[in-house]
């Protein structure tokens, strides 16, 4: 390149001392220079930015010969490290002989397999988890954020004197209600509304540092548990399964979106971005009554609680919210109420792949407190639909940790019940055998006459 810099410099004063000299025919000389150096540079500049592209070729050959050669080794040892990382990650906690247990793996395998015609790839493996029931408790008495509401609105020293009588008599509604474990009818959206209410003017950091602490709080009915500490240890296992699998979950709650990301967090290392939950307004600090069109943030303010409940995230709304937050149809739903009913048959409708739902049964009524009747009945749903369900007591080998007991008062409720069920069965039993007794005695009259 130099050396073609300096053969036109050397033309161009041959050319300019020429023209100086004014030897010969100036004009003729002038144009023979001219032409001479306009040759050199057209020259020059053609051959220039061939050298130029040969040489860039070139090093690029050399960093894509490089980059291949070192791409074989760094593939073949994240490979072998996802492979260990995958073999690492069992299902824990289930019960060794657990059908269901050896489903999921039997579907995962399936579905992570390239060579398989069910084969999902990585960018389609969407899991939807409802939350309370399903990942963790919902009877130490009620739902997480139902108990956090009434301490909230009856017994926050910072709060209750500012809570409205209609807040407060809800509250203590809801808290008689949590002795029997049944919730009032229509207490899902009017708990809702009032929450809002209870949290307004709050930050997003303030609410999640208040989930926080309530976490701590004892769980109501069990021995050696924590609000914080009452998920579902199989349901945890199975979820990093998922992921070391390469699934990507998402959970789609009822509970407050605020409550539900601090608690997956904490509980499931979930992020923000993939918890979806119950709504409320959001505003601007010093917003006041100005609609969110007309009102610029300023450098003072923090977004905060509006106070106004929007939407209860629940059944065909799940779907909705899928829909429009995920925009991908999920390929496996996990749930355990009516509540999910809709979210597991949006998924295994998904017409491109073998999409699965499974939902859990409340029917173990020694380490949780099981509803038998409605276990039934929800089961008989499931199965309509052709969704697996799982058995909190025969597929679940721990659920909180085999430290964890019902309390002793809660025990005794239980022999109180079994023993008024005996009760009630002898005096059947004795109400047969008197039938029966009446009976043979009208037959033996009958042969007499």
């Amino acid at each position: 390149m130099k050396k073609k810099i300096i053969a036109i410099a050397a033309a161009l004063c041959l050319a300019l001392g020429a023209v100086g000299c004014g030897s010969g025919d100036t004009s003729s000389n002038s144009s023979q220079a001219e032409t001479t150096a306009a040759e050199t540079t057209t020259t020059a500049a053609t051959e220039a930015p061939a050298e130029e592209t040969t040489t860039t070729t070139t090093a690029a050959e050399t960093t894509t010969t490089a980059a291949a050669e070192e791409k074989p080794e760094e593939t073949s040892e994240e490979a072998a490290d996802e492979s260990e990382a995958k073999e690492a990650v069992e299902l824990e906690y289930w019960t060794e002989d657990s059908p269901v247990k050896q489903s999921i793996i039997d579907w995962v395998t399936e579905v992570t397999d390239p060579s398989s015609d069910k084969f999902i790839p990585v960018e389609d493996r969407i899991v939807v988890s409802d939350m309370d029931g399903t990942l963790i408790g919902e009877l130490y008495p009620a739902y997480f954020d139902y108990c956090m509401f009434v301490h909230r609105a009856l017994y926050d020293e910072d709060y209750k004197d500012k809570a409205s009588d209609e807040m407060k008599d809800f509250a203590h509604e809801l808290e008689e209600a949590f002795k029997t474990r049944t919730l009032p009818k229509g207490s899902d959206v009017i708990h809702a509304k009032y929450a809002a209410e209870a949290y307004k003017g709050m930050t997003i950091d303030e609410l999640r540092e208040y989930t926080k602490e309530f976490m701590k709080t004892k769980a109501e009915g069990f021995n050696n548990l924590t609000r914080g500490e009452a998920y579902y240890k199989p349901m945890a296992s199975l979820l990093k399964y998922l992921e070391a699998n390469d699934f990507t979950i998402y959970v789609v709650s009822g509970t407050d979106r605020t409550l539900a990301r601090e608690l997956c967090a904490e509980m499931f290392g979930i992020p923000a971005n993939r918890v979806i939950g119950t709504d409320t307004t959001l505003v601007a600090e010093h917003q006041e009554d100005h609609d969110g069109l007309d009102y610029l943030y300023q450098p003072d303010d923090e977004v905060v609680f509006g106070g106004e409940f929007i939407t209860k995230n629940l059944k065909m709304n799940k779907v909705a919210v899928i829909a429009r937050e995920i925009g991908i149809v999920p390929v496996l739903a996990l749930g355990n109420s009516s509540g999910d009913l809709s979210m597991g048959q949006y998924t295994t409708l998904n017409s491109k792949y073998d999409a699965k739902a499974y939902m859990l049964l409340c029917d173990d009524t020694e380490r949780e407190y099981g509803k038998l009747d409605v276990a039934k009945t929800f089961k008989e749903s499931c199965e309509e639909l052709g969704f697996t369900t799982v058995s909190m007591k025969n597929d679940f080998a721990t659920i909180y940790g085999d430290d964890v007991t019902i309390t002793a008062e809660n025990t005794e409720e239980k022999s109180e019940e079994k023993e008024e069920e005996k009760t009630e069965d002898s005096a059947e039993e004795k109400t047969d055998d008197k039938a029966a007794e009446e009976e043979t005695e009208d037959q033996a009259e009958k042969k007499a006459a």
